[in-house]
């Protein structure tokens, strides 16, 4: 788009472009939440299934979980957060397990 600006004298007109910015989706973070009966191992596993996390990744946001009670399984935009929230907690439920899985806005 082209806009007209004013220059110092008022009878000259000069055109310029208009900066558009194209706003990123918003984007959210998915966590895991510990809890005192989920495994361990069942942890890792989730994280390297539906993440795509190498198991030394996985490892260390599972040890973050634990210490820390919740870490944050990766970034994405809404519909995919919110997918893998599912995923993850229909999964855990499927196995018998309380893991809880939750996204926050980043």
């Amino acid at each position: 788009m082209v806009t007209r600006r004013e220059t110092g004298t008022g009878s000259d007109a000069a055109l310029a472009p208009e900066k558009s910015k194209a706003s990123l989706p918003p984007m959210y973070k998915v966590l895991l939440l510990n809890d005192d009966f989920t495994p361990m191992d069942f942890v890792v596993m989730v994280l390297e299934k539906f993440f795509n996390l190498s198991r030394e990744q996985a490892m260390q946001v599972m040890l973050k979980v634990h210490r820390e009670g919740k870490g944050v399984c990766g970034v994405y935009p809404l519909d995919i957060a919110a997918t893998k929230v599912e995923l993850v907690s229909a999964f855990a439920r499927q196995h018998q397990h309380p893991l809880a899985c939750v996204m926050e806005e980043n």
